[in-house]
């Protein structure tokens, strides 16, 4: 294979190879971008044989194990398509036995014990060993990413947002890099300019010590909010400079996920930044005033949007309102509804006529139909950069992530706040511009951006 070649030439290292073995990333490339709707398959290449080789290579126990772990979970939910519930029990087991709340925070012994415990849960589930072929491991991974195109979410973003099912994907291979490889390594996401409201700053989440999945799989809560203040002052002069040659090279605000391995920074991919109505509008206009776009080709960008989802919509006198939690803001606007923990459930109820909120543990974009219905998205756990926070903010929904005050007892349909306690069908009002959660329906105020369609009328050709 002549991209494989490549690969081992600029790395290296050689696929398969038990003492310098190169480890792959399988991701989709649509020509349409759909965040979060298609699978990737990271650490491709790793096995019984490769390990030791890996380790000699990286010289770092603690980052093998882990990379090896995650290869099996992923593989066991993407490839094979096994229940996630054994493997994620096997993690807990490991965190209780330990005493620590993050897998981060295993070391290497108790990381090894997990590995092997998921590969025993895989056999028991499969009745096969895991994968011990790195070139099996690659046929299987790309053949699952492309399987990813005609997958439930996949079909039902398609059909939303006017995509034909004929288009298909691409599948990328790329050379790991690894997040995870301590404490000046990480993964993040970050878009050119504010995608909630076009501002033309830096928007940012970064996961220390962590792979990309960590950041836009929507399951991890970030240590510290976002956590881009524990980026490197030089990481971040670096992607800042990253974000000017993005728009300068696309014409477009764009979004761009990128790694951290032992200091140095590695771009993966980027694409148009999906964005509110009102920073579409912002960027347009802030784009053809500065030249990086014509005047033509603003107004072509925003005449498909609807004037009511340009209008800002704040709360009327929130202030005198005690919030029951706060939360990271991933959004705009201001949503009330009936709170609904369980998406199936949120559906029916938004078929029956009422205005749901969708209160989950984690940001998933497996929730997308229920998302598509949904005035708003309130989660424990996720990042403002999660593809399933991406997804809410293009629908124009309220969506907060990360309200670590929150718990959710699913099975009593219920959800408490600190000492306040909720049950499915109460109502609730999300602040998507603050953060805050309050209880009950609060009245709002919506305002017309009539600054910004001022320059947009006055741009001249």
């Amino acid at each position: 294979m002549v991209g494989m070649g490549h690969l081992e030439a600029q790395s290296g290292l050689a696929f398969g190879n038990p003492r310098r073995p190169l480890l792959l990333s399988v991701r989709s490339g649509a020509s349409v971008s759909m965040p979060g709707m298609l699978d990737t398959v990271l650490d491709v290449g790793l096995c019984n044989t490769t390990i030791s080789g890996f380790l000699r290579v990286s010289g770092n126990p603690h980052l093998v194990w882990d990379s090896y772990r995650r290869l099996i979970e992923g593989w066991a939910d993407t490839v094979a398509g096994l229940d996630g519930a054994p493997f994620a029990a096997a993690r807990q087991e490991a965190l209780a036995s330990a005493g620590v709340a993050r897998v981060a925070e295993l070391d290497f012994r108790a990381l090894r014990a997990l590995a092997q415990r998921e590969q025993e849960l895989y056999e028991a589930a499969t009745d096969q060993q895991f994968p011990q072929s790195p070139i099996e491991q690659l046929e299987a991974a790309i053949a699952a990413v492309f399987r990813s195109w005609n997958g439930a979410k996949a079909a039902f973003y398609r059909q939303a947002h006017g995509i034909g099912p004929a288009l298909g994907t691409a599948v990328t291979v790329q050379r790991m890099v690894f997040g995870n490889a301590g404490g000046t390594s990480g993964a993040g996401v970050g878009f050119t300019r504010n995608p909630a409201t076009g501002s033309a700053e830096l928007y940012l989440d970064y996961a220390p010590n962590a792979q990309g999945e960590d950041v836009v799989s929507g399951r991890v809560e970030l240590a510290g909010g976002t956590a881009a203040e524990s980026l490197p002052a030089g990481i971040r002069q670096e992607l800042a400079q990253l974000a000017a040659l993005l728009e300068h090279e696309f014409h477009d605000a764009q979004e761009f996920e990128f790694t951290v391995e032992n200091g140095i920074l590695f771009v993966l991919q980027t694409r148009d930044a999906k964005r509110t109505a009102l920073a579409a509008l912002k960027i347009a206009v802030d784009f053809a005033e500065s030249g990086l776009s014509t005047a033509a080709q603003a107004r072509e960008r925003v005449a498909k949007l609807e004037p009511a989802a340009l209008e800002s919509v704040e709360l009327a006198g929130a202030a005198c309102e005690e919030a029951l939690a706060t939360g990271i803001s991933a959004g705009i606007g201001v949503a009330s509804g009936v709170a609904v923990c369980d998406p199936a459930r949120a559906i029916e109820r938004a078929r029956a006529g009422e205005t749901v909120i969708l209160v989950r543990d984690d940001i998933a974009t497996g929730d997308i139909a229920a998302l598509e219905v949904s005035a708003g998205l309130l989660a424990v756990r996720g990042a403002r950069t999660a593809h399933a926070a991406v997804v809410a903010r293009q629908l124009g929904k309220a969506c907060i992530v990360g309200c670590a005050g929150l718990e959710i007892d699913a099975g009593q349909r219920a959800m408490r706040f600190g000492s306040r306690r909720l049950v499915e069908g109460d109502m609730l009002t999300l602040d998507a511009a603050t953060g805050r959660v309050y209880a009950g329906t609060l009245p709002i105020v919506r305002r017309p951006p009539v600054d910004l369609l001022d320059r947009l009328a006055k741009l001249k050709d």
